[in-house]
């Protein structure tokens, strides 16, 4: 089987291909990246275009002989949801596995960003996943600025340290602490560990509930829609 992971940022591909591959050794992985993305998200440059680029890698990825997509990346997720929508394959959000946990836990989410362009997609990711399940929980939202800039300098350690700061002075009064970007994960172990149990980051959480779905899916590559048990 043969899965398609499209980035936005060269900071996921070793740590998601590393993964995918201690998860599920017998999937062919190729990697998509487009680092041009979170630019123009965020300076709000032609978002249409935007769109129309991540669903053409979308499409490519298809026509390849790809039997699933994933989205490495929060703020874009929507626009998986659309491709998944659109094509004969299921494609993913990394993000949702982790959303619909912090949605089950419930009581308070805090959600944390390098990136101002990833907040409000996981926020109403997170609200849309509870008002379907009927969920009650409040939901505030933190940027850690600075970090995303600490990490493309190669300074892991400072990105880190920036975002295990601000979950700390949430953390008391939070019940879920929510890392939105995959390329987040590694802060959860720089937080002092009597809160570690309050986090969640999506890298992990993402590929599993990946690995579950493409163990039972159902279908073949024959044009009928492989499709989610």
């Amino acid at each position: 089987m043969k899965l398609t992971v499209i980035h936005t940022t060269p900071a996921t591909i070793n740590s998601l291909g590393q993964l995918i591959h201690s998860e599920m050794p017998e999937i062919e992985v190729n990697h998509i990246l487009d680092d041009s993305i979170l630019g123009d998200m965020n300076a709000g440059r032609d978002i249409a275009w935007v769109r129309e680029r991540w669903l053409k890698y979308a499409r490519i990825a298809c026509r390849n002989g790809a039997q699933a997509v994933l989205s490495a990346c929060s703020t874009v997720g929507e626009f998986a949801q659309e491709a998944d929508a659109m094509l004969p394959i299921p494609v993913y959000r990394i993000d949702e596995a982790m959303a619909r946990e912090a949605v089950r836990r419930g009581g308070v989410i805090a959600v944390f960003a390098t990136l101002a362009s990833t907040l409000q997609p996981t926020e109403r990711l997170i609200r849309r996943l509870a008002q379907e399940s009927g969920a009650g929980c409040t939901i505030c939202t933190v940027l850690v600025e600075g970090a995303y800039d600490a990490l493309m300098r190669g300074d892991r350690m400072a990105h880190d340290s920036a975002i295990a700061r601000a979950m700390a002075r949430q953390a008391p009064g939070a019940d879920t602490l929510v890392l939105a970007q995959a390329s987040m994960a590694s802060a959860a172990q720089a937080l002092d560990p009597a809160f570690r149990n309050k986090v969640l980051t999506s890298p992990l959480l993402g590929v599993r509930k990946l690995k579950e779905d493409l163990a039972g899916m159902e279908g073949e590559a024959d044009g009928t829609r492989l499709h989610r048990n």
